[in-house]
C-alpha cells in the first residue's frame, strides 16, 4: 500500500463519523499524491501526512445561556486550530445547527492550504457552534456571543488564533464577541477580522469573498482568451459571498440571472438586482420569496434547481455538497464553460470529476474564495499599525492577490504534468509552502 493511501485509511479509521472530514483529505490526498510519491520515502520518514492531517489543538465547550423567556440554553462550541506553521490560525466562525467537530475539522483543514494560497503569514483554524442565530432577539444572539467568547478567549490571540466570521456570524455577532473579549481581557487589540468600521474592520472585508471570487474568475478566462464581460452566470446562495459576487460580475459587464437561499431560488432573465437583494438578506433578513415584490418578472422556484438555468459561468457560495453530479451535467449540456467555487467544498467529488473530465475549467473554494480572508489578514495588518487603509487601497490589494492565486495554482499544475487541473494546483501550491515551513521548524 502506497504512503498516501496509507494514511489516508488511518486517517478515515480515526476519524468516524466525519465524511467532510473524510471527503476533503481524500481530495486533498488525490491530488498531492504525485508530489509525495516523487519523494515517498523522506515524507513517510518525516511523516508529513500524518502531521497535516492531524491538527495542532481541538478544543470543545459548552455554551450556557438564557433566553428572553429566563429558560436555560445549552449549546457546543468548538475550536480547531490546525496548523501554524506560516503564522497564526486563521478562520471563520460558523454558527449553525449542522455544526459539529467533523464539519469543523474539514474547513479548518481546507483553510491550512487557502490561508497558505494567499502568501500571506496566516495558519489554518476553524470553529463554531451548533447555536442558531435564526428566529433569535438581538439580546439573545447577545448572551450566546458573550458566553461563547467567555471560553474561547482563553485560548486565541492576535499572534495565536484571530478568529472571523461565517455562515451564521456577520458583523452584529462579531461585534458582540468582540466587546465580550475586550472586557475579559481588558486589550484592545485585532483578535477578531470582520469589526465594525468604528472598532479597527477593514474597508472592503464584507465584498472580500465574493468581490475576490469574480477577480479570480475574471483571470481564469483572460488566461484562456474570453472575458468575463457578456457572460450569463448562475451563483447560488444569498449570503455575503453571493450578495457581493453578484455585483461585481455585474460591474465587470456580466449578467447575473439566479441567486438562491435554503427555502428556494430565483430566476431573473434580466438580471439580479442587487439592490432589492440586500434590502431583502441584509436590511430585512428574509426570505428570496420576497424578490418577486421588487421583480414582478423573475420567478421563485421551491427547492434546487439553480444549476439547471443555462449559463456560461456558474459560482456555487451557498454550503458544502451543494452542487451534485446531476448539477455538473446539467451544466456541461447547458454549455458551462467554467465553475468557480465560492463557498467551502460545494461540489461533490464526483460532480468536480464530472467537471474536470469534460472540460470546464473548475476552480475549488481554498483558492477560489480566499478572498475573504485575505482582506482579514489585512485587516489584522491595519489593526497592528493603527491605520486604516482606505476601499479602493484594500481592493486593489485583494485583486492582486487574487491573481496571484491563479497564476500560482496554474504554474504548480503546470509543474507536475496536470496543466488546466486547478484542484491539484491548488493543493500543491498550497501544501509545498507549509511542508517546507513544517520541515523548517522540526518536529512540533
Amino acid at each position: 500500500m502506497s504512503y498516501v493511501d496509507d494514511v489516508l485509511a488511518k486517517v478515515i479509521a480515526k476519524n468516524p463519523s466525519e465524511p467532510e472530514f473524510h471527503q476533503a483529505v481524500t481530495e486533498v490526498f488525490e491530488s498531492l499524491r504525485p508530489v509525495i510519491e516523487a519523494n515517498e520515502e523522506f515524507y513517510k520518514k518525516e511523516a508529513i501526512l500524518e502531521r497535516l492531517t492531524e491538527p495542532e489543538r481541538m478544543i470543545k465547550f459548552r455554551v450556557p445561556w438564557v433566553d428572553d423567556k429566563g429558560n436555560v440554553q445549552v449549546n457546543m462550541g468548538v475550536r480547531v486550530q490546525f496548523n501554524s506553521a506560516i503564522g497564526p490560525y486563521k478562520g471563520g466562525l460558523r454558527f449553525h445547527p449542522s455544526v459539529n467537530q467533523g464539519i469543523i475539522k474539514f474547513l479548518g483543514f481546507e483553510q491550512i492550504f487557502k490561508n497558505s494560497l494567499t502568501g500571506l503569514p496566516i495558519g489554518g483554524g476553524k470553529g463554531g457552534s451548533d447555536f442558531d442565530p435564526k428566529g433569535k432577539s438581538d439580546r439573545e444572539v447577545m448572551a450566546f456571543c458573550q458566553s461563547f467568547m467567555t471560553e474561547l478567549h482563553k485560548h486565541i490571540g492576535p499572534d495565536c488564533d484571530v478568529p472571523a466570521g461565517d455562515i451564521g456570524v456577520g458583523g452584529r455577532e462579531i461585534g458582540y464577541l468582540f466587546g465580550q473579549y475586550k472586557r475579559l481581557t481588558t486589550r484592545y487589540e485585532g483578535v477578531l477580522t470582520g469589526k465594525g468600521l468604528t472598532f479597527g474592520g477593514s474597508l472592503a472585508r464584507t465584498e472580500a469573498t465574493g468581490y475576490g471570487l469574480v477577480y479570480i474568475t475574471e483571470e481564469l478566462l483572460k488566461d484562456h482568451g474570453m472575458d468575463l464581460a457578456g457572460k450569463t452566470v448562475c451563483v447560488s446562495g444569498a449570503g455575503n459571498v453571493a450578495i457581493y459576487a453578484i455585483e461585481k460580475a455585474q460591474q465587470l459587464g456580466a449578467k447575473v440571472v439566479t441567486c438562491s437561499d435554503s427555502t428556494g431560488w430565483v430566476y431573473d432573465p434580466e438580471g439580479i438586482d442587487v439592490a432589492a437583494l440586500k434590502e431583502i438578506k441584509e436590511v430585512n433578513r428574509a426570505r428570496l420569496t420576497e424578490y418577486k415584490n421588487y421583480r414582478p418578472n423573475s420567478e421563485y422556484h421551491e427547492g434546487r434547481g439553480v444549476w439547471q438555468v443555462k449559463c456560461d459561468v456558474a459560482l456555487p457560495c451557498a454550503t458544502q455538497n451543494e452542487l451534485h453530479l446531476e448539477d455538473a451535467k446539467q451544466l456541461a449540456a447547458n454549455g458551462c464553460i467554467a465553475v468557480a467555487e465560492g463557498a467551502n467544498m460545494p461540489t461533490t467529488l464526483d460532480a468536480t470529476k464530472y467537471l474536470q473530465d469534460n472540460g470546464i475549467y473548475f476552480v475549488p473554494g481554498k483558492a477560489s474564495n480566499a478572498g475573504g480572508v485575505a482582506v482579514s489578514a489585512l485587516e489584522m495588518s491595519q489593526n497592528s499599525e493603527r491605520l486604516s487603509w482606505s476601499f479602493e487601497d484594500v481592493d486593489s490589494k485583494l485583486q492582486g492577490i487574487m491573481v496571484n492565486i491563479y497564476h500560482n495554482i496554474s504554474d504548480a499544475a503546470k509543474r507536475y504534468d496536470m496543466e488546466g487541473n486547478y484542484v491539484a494546483g491548488a493543493n500543491i501550491a498550497g501544501f509545498e509552502k507549509v511542508v517546507n515551513a513544517m520541515l523548517a521548524q522540526g518536529v512540533c
